[in-house]
C-alpha cells in the first residue's frame, strides 16, 4: 500500500501543523502518516483527512498491483 499524505501535502503547500490545526487530527498522528510509521488509521481520522484535503481514500493510500 503506498501511503500519498506527503505527496498531498506538498501538492497543496500544507504542513502538519496546518493539517492539525484545522482538523483536530493529532501532530502525533500526522507525523506517523508523513514519515510512514503509522501501522493503522481509524476511519474517522480518514474521514477527517480526505474532507480537508479534499480528496478520495484511493489518492490519500494506493493499493500496489503486485507483480504475478
Amino acid at each position: 500500500m503506498r501511503n500519498n499524505f506527503r505527496v498531498i501535502l506538498a501538492e497543496k503547500e500544507l504542513t502538519i501543523t496546518d493539517v492539525s490545526k484545522a482538523t483536530g487530527v493529532s501532530r502525533t498522528t500526522l507525523n506517523a502518516l508523513f514519515y510512514k510509521r503509522a501501522k493503522g488509521i481509524q476511519f474517522q481520522t480518514l474521514l477527517v483527512l480526505c474532507k480537508f484535503l479534499k480528496c478520495e481514500i484511493g489518492e490519500l493510500f494506493e493499493i500496489k498491483k503486485e507483480a504475478v
